[in-house]
């Protein structure tokens, strides 16, 4: 008997781990073209599936999501419970955020488009030149990074970091560890606060009302900002100290004309698919998240005919695609049960008294933001996803909408969140990057937390200004 539960466990286990994108495939389809078609009836349908579809991703997902999901999934039910509404109406419940899971469904495919055309691989060729000091490889890694993060996001961290982790080979551990945890983290950040592939970004612009055009310049601005500020900080604290580059770590010649082209191209390729996106949303009148998800595949493929990288596009992105689907069981879990958790507490008073002590300081908005950026920053320490913290505070700060600039709150809902990149002691990237340097998480926090206050206190005082 034992022998053939564990022999049930592994096929369950090896289901899961190869064949679950199937599944998850199969409800996010439908999702999407229920949308147009608009059969009330299949959307009740969709979230009785997804139900069971969340059951069986807690199975695959990590503990702290678990416990997330589980802490969302008893108290909206206990809510739900108090709204008196019809029990039929909770399944409308859970499909509330299957856009946002359509939208990570269909990132790996750009990622992929970026890596047929070997655009990773000029990118990187940068950080492998000789350079006489640590303050210019700062700088290039930092630029370098930021513009591989802006398409390839979390891979590109794992690229830049393999990268720097050979050429600082000669530098004691604590300089290597604390010099890549900065450098490339912060990028990460800074690129991610416009990118409409960002799923914070993609939120903040549904839950506001806030064009994406409207908001971008001013996520530019402080894009720009802040990357200004941390290379020159860079250039000089790190420029006193001579660099060496290891004799396995030099680089081959490159074309430094090959390397702009190629850079052109990614940005050209970038201002091409942002012009699309707000084409398409104008057109169709569709939400931003959704305009971005039925973008990104065909975007992808043409570009992929353009550069006549098909073939290796498809190899690539299948495969990818297949591995990164397989892994969304976090993902799955949290939005969920947050879906789940904000429709139960929209339904009950309990949202109005949440609301309160916000609409008794709408007289103080400077404050508000602050304790939206300082919100964030707290909850990141303890392991809190900022995409649940964001799913709260949307709720909380709805009614303030009439008395403080929408836009001046998606700014700080941006860049409070993006902020903790750099700091969330359990967080993704923070994790990664303890994984990659084997140093400890708390010392990232640590080394990056001034960083993490200066850029959300850019964010909040650019909103603050705009008010």
């Amino acid at each position: 008997m034992k022998l053939e539960g564990r022999k049930e466990r592994y096929v369950m286990r090896h289901w899961l781990d190869h064949y679950i994108y199937i599944l998850y495939s199969t409800v996010l389809i439908s999702y999407v073209i229920n949308v147009f078609i608009g059969i009330e009836a299949v959307n009740y349908i969709i979230g009785l599936i997804a139900i069971p579809m969340l059951l069986v991703s807690f199975l695959g997902a990590s503990n702290l999501f678990r416990l997330l999901g589980s802490l969302f999934l008893m108290t909206g039910l206990f809510l739900f419970i108090q709204s008196g509404l019809p029990l039929q109406e909770a399944f409308l419940f859970f499909t509330d955020n299957l856009r946002l899971l359509a939208l990570l469904a269909v990132l790996p495919w750009m990622n992929s488009v970026v890596r047929a055309g070997r655009f990773d691989r000029r990118m990187n060729q940068l950080m492998k030149a000789n350079v006489s000091d640590l303050g210019k490889l700062y700088v290039r890694s930092s630029i370098t990074t930021y513009t591989l993060i802006s398409f390839i996001n979390l891979s590109a961290l794992t690229l830049t970091q393999g990268v720097l982790l050979q050429n600082l080979s000669n530098l004691s551990k604590k300089l290597k560890d604390t010099f890549i945890s900065q450098t490339t983290l912060r990028a990460f950040s800074m690129a991610l606060v416009w990118s409409p592939m960002e799923i914070i970004v993609a939120i903040s612009v549904d839950a506001t009302g806030v064009g994406y055009v409207t908001i971008l310049p001013w996520l530019l601005l402080i894009s720009l900002i802040t990357m200004v500020i941390d290379n020159i900080w860079g250039r000089y604290y790190y420029g006193k100290l001579p660099y060496h580059a290891p004799s396995n770590a030099v680089g081959r010649s490159f074309s430094v004309k090959t390397i702009i082209f190629q850079i052109s191209q990614l940005f050209g390729a970038l201002v091409t698919f942002l012009f699309i996106i707000v084409f398409t949303s104008s057109l169709l009148d569709l939400n931003f998240i959704l305009t971005v998800t039925l973008v990104i595949l065909p975007f992808s493929f043409i570009w992929s005919i353009v550069m006549k990288r098909v073939r290796s596009f498809i190899t690539i992105g299948w495969n990818t695609w297949k591995v990164r689907t397989n892994g969304m069981q976090n993902f799955v879990v949290l939005f969920v049960s947050l879906g789940f958790f904000s429709n139960s507490l929209n339904a009950t008073p309990a949202l109005e008294a949440i609301q309160h002590p916000f609409m008794a300081m709408a007289e103080y908005p400077l404050v508000i933001l602050f304790f939206i950026q300082m919100t964030y920053l707290l909850l990141s320490m303890i392991g809190i996803h900022p995409v649940a913290t964001i799913g709260v505070l949307m709720e909380v700060v709805t009614p303030l909408y009439q008395d403080i600039n929408p836009l001046s709150i998606g700014i700080v809902l941006i860049t409070g969140a993006l902020a903790t990149a750099t700091v969330g002691t359990y967080g993704v990237t923070v994790t990664m990057t303890s994984m990659n340097t084997q140093q400890n998480p708390y010392r990232i926090t640590l080394k990056n937390m001034p960083f993490a206050l200066i850029y959300g206190g850019i964010g909040t005082f650019v909103a603050f200004f705009l008010l």
